[in-house]
């Protein structure tokens, strides 16, 4: 059986993407599958169980990417193709039944890409992280495997940044005497382009900061995640990734749409900023550069999110999804 599975360029739509295509894994382990996404989240399928290909999707003018794939796709008869980009290449070859992506923006991310097999509930994303990426992990990481403090202050848009002084300080709090993580240490992660905007954190930080900005890729970054005890971060790709690794995860949300792109699971808060979004869409329409997007969440907004999220049902919840149940026997 061969299953072609098409998901997004961005690094966070892909990751929500992965429940639909363990389900599809899981409900036929025999199949060949192929993958096309963008070249960013790329690494994280490459251990994906049935894995036949894994093709990056660079944007090119005039859509050739597009025709690339299509090229790459139209000599095979697909048993089964989940086009999560609605895209004419899933429509243009050969296949016995096909499935695309429709918007239902009144629901979360994960659950509108579970209606596409008709999966409720829809099930979560996941991870499959390799030997590689956790050999990489071993050497980022000092310390051995003792559980630190992640947090992620950066984002694909600088609106959606809480400031880097009230990362530093939640940290300092969360790891100093007395604190959730007393004696931690903190991993900081940043995109390769984004490392600048990282800095006064890693300064404020200062030897209790663990440099991970540009040093790993997403499945890298999973494999380091995955053995925090907390993570908190702005909405991003990353946050996704912590959320799908495990790990419990705190997502911070300004002007973004967390009953869209919050992160998923009960290990998993969102806190939303005092300001009503529409003024902050308002302000950013207004200003497109635009500062302070972000200042409406209080540092002991965020602290308090934390001590609800660190509860005993916490570690409960992580022995399960170290051994993740197969998704629901529904569906093709």
């Amino acid at each position: 059986m061969r299953i072609l599975f098409i998901t997004s360029n961005r690094l966070g739509d892909a990751v929500l993407s992965t429940g639909l295509l363990a389900h599809l894994s899981e409900r036929h382990p025999d199949a060949a599958l192929t993958i096309a996404c963008g070249p960013l989240p790329a690494p994280l399928f490459r251990a994906v169980p049935g894995l036949d290909r894994l093709i990056p999707m660079p944007k090119r003018a005039w859509a050739r990417h597009w025709i690339d794939l299509w090229r790459a796709c139209v000599g095979t008869r697909w048993d089964l193709v989940v086009d999560l980009r609605n895209s004419a290449v899933g429509r243009l070859v050969l296949a016995k039944r096909r499935f695309f992506h429709t918007r239902a923006p009144h629901l979360h991310k994960v659950e509108e890409i579970g209606r596409v097999l008709g999966l409720s509930p829809p099930p979560s994303p996941r991870l499959w992280i390799d030997a590689a990426a956790e050999a990489e992990a071993n050497r980022l990481l000092p310390g051995g495997a003792e559980p630190f403090l992640a947090i992620g202050p950066t984002a694909n848009w600088t609106g959606k940044e809480w400031p880097a002084d009230r990362f530093a300080e939640l940290a300092a709090r969360l790891t100093g005497a007395g604190g959730r993580l007393s004696g931690r240490r903190v991993a900081v992660l940043a995109a390769g382009p984004e490392r600048e905007r990282a800095r006064p954190v890693l300064e404020a930080l200062g030897d209790r900061a663990i440099d991970l900005t540009g040093r790993t890729d997403p499945m890298a970054a999973a494999a380091c995640v995955r053995r925090a005890a907390l993570y908190i971060g702005n909405d991003s790709g990353l946050m996704h990734i912590a959320a799908a690794a495990g790990t419990p995860t705190v997502g911070l949300f300004g002007p973004g749409f967390p009953e869209t792109y919050g992160p998923w699971g009960v290990a998993a808060r969102t806190v939303i900023s005092r300001v009503p979004r529409s003024e902050l869409l308002a302000r950013q329409k207004a200003d497109p550069q635009a500062t302070g997007l972000m200042d409406g969440i209080a540092v002991e907004a965020v602290e308090q999110a934390v001590e609800e999220l660190l509860g005993p049902a916490t570690q409960e919840w992580r022995e399960v999804v170290t051994n993740p149940c197969k998704s629901p026997e529904t569906g093709p």
